[in-house]
């Protein structure tokens, strides 16, 4: 039998694991090189986004599907990731060194969106992409004491900072620049202005992903972040508790009307298993989350349990998906992550930086 590209991409359509890689992507910009020597078949799957734990899982699937329905003899695929750059098209400023910047926000405090941001990241960061954390939240900075790094940075060129680097992640906060239990004693205009120094002076290093963690609400920072720094998205972390997913609301309302697209949601705390029973309950609720990305057409980037060993790896610095503790806490984070680039591979490629050519004609 003869295999083209349409009968290829048909069978990725019908099959559920293969669709879902697929999914929001023009299908010849994934699937190339195909070349058919009688039933032998060879091509090529490119990916925007890291694939390095489910590379075994991806090809396994590829080959059983297209043999049996095409009956092949072999079937040999080759996997190749480059991740590209997505951001919106407003003017900003480029940050030298980052591909992707995503902004993590929650409309409330108090719903894990600190610990997810740390745990998105060092995901993304195991399957093979190079990822940075900016603490955004100036006035309660967090990720130090989420990562487990102490000391201050350094600056060789009196200019730029040299990020600091925890369980492999670059990273940058003002928590590393002043005491531990000093408070900020800031008005709105400075706290903005360090955050952007912050960001624009740190010498990133060829990043795939920069996360920036926020702090709650929608104030200052966030306006800022969004006018001046050219972000690829925000995500939505939230409880299924009302009380939170109003807040949350809040949130999406504030990002779309500055022009900043959602990356999707983020429930957390969403169920809590009993260690010595095993009965699941929900404690907050159920199903907030997803109702609230399809009220506001984003999407639901999946669900994280609320478990006392995640508050344990956090308080010690080693967070859940690097103690691995709980292998289905970290199979959670590696499953929202995973959406989350999956999501971002899809969007529009960025064009920033790059001008039209200019020809001056003498007549």
């Amino acid at each position: 039998m003869n295999v083209n590209a349409e009968k290829i991409e048909a069978a990725f359509c019908e099959h559920a694991f293969l669709s879902e890689l697929i999914k929001g992507h023009v299908f010849k910009d994934i699937v190339t090189d195909i070349r058919q020597v009688g039933n032998d078949l060879s091509l090529k799957v490119k990916f925007g986004y890291p694939v390095k734990s489910r590379e075994q899982k991806i090809r396994d699937e590829i080959v059983s599907h297209l043999k049996g329905l095409f009956k092949l003899k072999t079937v040999n695929v080759l996997l190749e990731t480059n991740i590209i750059a997505h951001s919106i098209e407003k003017g900003t400023q480029l940050i030298p060194g980052v591909k992707n910047i995503i902004a993590i926000a929650s409309g409330k405090g108090g719903v894990g969106k600190s610990t997810t941001t740390v745990n998105l990241a060092l995901s993304l960061h195991l399957e093979g992409a190079k990822v940075g954390i900016l603490d955004g939240d100036i006035y309660g900075p967090s990720i130090p004491a989420l990562l487990g790094v102490d000391g201050k940075p350094e600056s060789p060129d009196g200019k730029t900072i040299v990020p600091m680097i925890g369980h492999g992640v670059q990273t940058n906060s003002i928590g590393y620049l002043i005491p531990k239990d000093e408070a900020m004693v800031w008005r709105g205009p400075m706290v903005t202005q360090a955050l952007e120094q912050l960001l624009r002076q740190t010498a990133w290093n060829n990043l795939d992903y920069l996360f920036i963690d926020l702090p709650p609400g929608t104030g200052d920072i966030h306006l800022t972040l969004a006018q001046k720094v050219p972000l690829t998205g925000a995500v939505i972390v939230t409880t299924p508790q009302e009380i939170a997913l109003l807040d949350a609301r809040k949130g999406i309302k504030m990002f779309k009307k500055v022009s900043v697209p959602i990356l999707g949601i983020v429930e957390n705390m969403a169920s809590y298993a009993c260690p010595k029973c095993g009965n699941v309950e929900e404690i907050f609720g159920s199903g907030g989350g997803l109702h609230t990305a399809k009220k506001y057409d984003t999407n639901f980037l999946g669900s994280l349990p609320l478990n006392a060993s995640i508050r344990e790896d956090s308080d010690n610095g080693v967070p859940s998906v690097i103690s691995k503790s709980n292998p289905g806490i970290a199979k959670a984070y590696g499953d929202v992550s995973f959406a989350l680039a999956r999501h971002i591979s899809a969007l529009k490629k960025s064009n920033a930086g790059k001008f039209p050519k200019i020809v001056i004609k003498n007549t």
